[in-house]
Formats: structure tokens, sequence, C-alpha cells
């Protein structure tokens, strides 16, 4: 959720098969030169996209047509183009969840000196950061809208295993492949999914960052059963168990009226 030096957990390209093959490769495309700052020529978009060069090509072609992506003809290579921006911005404008939770987190940043994120479930299991407001100590963390972690991870995951429905054998095997920096023991982490389960909100204490307290609650499901939450990142000294539990309070009484707003 935060900018960390470890390892992340990466995303990997799809092996399932698609009913709609070309539109994975455009999206494979797409979140390849997107991970890129400079661009990249048509053979190293292939091989990293596991491609062949010639369908890469016109791949490249209709996303360049369409202004998603940009060729630089003294380069000869290609990179994110200003359509997908506009298309992004487009999308995130039209988004009730966002703009319902940025007053939220506004005042959970101005109150408790957190970098508060709206977060919701994607279609690959992953949480993505859709709005986020910082607070205004002299140091903050980094975290931008479109970061995404693995679902039961840190806090949020935690209220995520809580709300599924997986028994304890299946959350067991996906909780050893998460990646942590201090990871708890699974018999730890299972007893605060349950306690999750119970209170509505979880705190990872320095489990995913080191040096960092992450809470976080989901929102009621909706019409729409999307899987949204809110989740508040600080600096553990600044965060004691005194002020944790008024978080969580505050996290779960805010869920529940993001929810009834958007329902």
């Amino acid at each position: 959720m935060a900018k960390s030096s470890r390892p992340t957990n990466a995303d990997e390209p799809s092996r399932k098969t698609h009913r709609a093959p070309a539109v994975s490769r455009a999206a494979t495309v797409l979140r390849l030169l997107a991970s890129e700052r400079f661009g990249l020529g048509v053979t190293e978009i292939a091989r990293r996209a596991g491609l062949v060069p010639s369908t890469c090509l016109h791949v490249l072609r209709a996303l360049v047509e369409e202004g998603f992506v940009a060729f630089e003809a003294e380069t000869k290579s290609y990179r994110t183009g200003i359509g997908l921006l506009t298309l992004v911005r487009d999308g995130m404008a039209s988004n009730d969840f966002r703009q319902a939770a940025q007053p939220i987190l506004d005042r959970f940043a101005a109150n408790y000196k957190v970098t508060a994120v709206a977060v919701e479930l994607d279609s690959r299991d992953r949480m993505v950061v859709v709005a986020l407001a910082r607070s205004d100590s002299f140091i903050s963390l980094h975290v931008n809208v479109g970061s995404r972690f693995p679902s039961l991870i840190s806090a949020t995951g935690r209220c995520v295993a809580a709300a599924s429905h997986l028994s304890q054998h299946e959350l067991k095997k996906k909780f050893d492949s998460l990646r942590w920096e201090q990871a708890p023991r699974f018999e730890d982490w299972y007893a605060e999914v349950e306690q999750a389960r119970t209170e509505g909100a979880a705190i990872d204490r320095a489990n995913y960052i080191r040096g960092l307290t992450i809470a976080a609650a989901l929102l009621p499901p909706g019409l729409d059963r999307a899987a949204r939450g809110i989740a508040l990142v600080g600096f553990e000294h600044n965060l004691p168990e005194r002020i944790t539990l008024q978080i969580k309070e505050d996290l779960v009484a805010s869920a529940r009226a993001l929810a009834n707003q958007l329902n």
C-alpha cells in the first residue's frame, strides 16, 4: 500500500484462456507500457508480453490509432499515450464511490495525521487505491491512486478474509503466497481475521511494512456486491493502541455511513 524497498507481489500475465484474445493482448501490452518510464521497441514488448512480434505490432498499431499508445518515430519506441490518461480520468470522475469517499478520507487524514485511502477489489483479486488523502505532516507516505496490492495482505486483507466464504485450509494456502516484511504466524493472522469478522475492522501492526500501522474496514456489500473499503496508513509510533481502538470504531461507522450513501 505504501512505498517500500522490499519486493512487491508483481502482476503476472494471466495464463487462462480468454474468449477475446485480442483484448487480453492489448491489456497485457498496456500494463507493460504503463510500468515503464521510457518507451520500448516492438521486439522488447513482444518478448516481455509473450507475443509473436508480428502480432505485437498489430496490437500496438491499433492502440496507437485509438490514442492509448504513442509511437516515437525517432527512437522507434512505444509508450502510453495521452488518450489512456483521458480514459482513466473520465472513468474516475464517474466513480460514485471515489467521490463519496473523498470527504471521509480528508477527515481521517486531518484528524489522525495518516494517509487515508479508498480501495476497491478488482477482477484479479487485488485491492486498488481509487482515492486518497494525505495529512499535512512534515513526513508523509508515498501512495498513489492506482496502487494495487494482494487482496489478503495487510489490514484490508484480514477484512477481506473475514468477509469471504473460504475455509481455514483455503485461507492458509492463500496466506502462504503472500509477502510480508514481518510475516505474522498464520494462527495469529487467522485469529485476527476472526476478530475482524466480529468487529468489522482490522489492524496490521508493522507486518506488511515495517514501521507502519495500517487500519481498515470494508463497506457492507451494496447492490453491485463490489468489495470496497477504507484504509489508514500511519507511522507505528504515532498510532498507540488507544488511538487505533478509536480509529477502528470511526472506520466501522464511516464505512457503514458511506455504504448507506452509495445505496
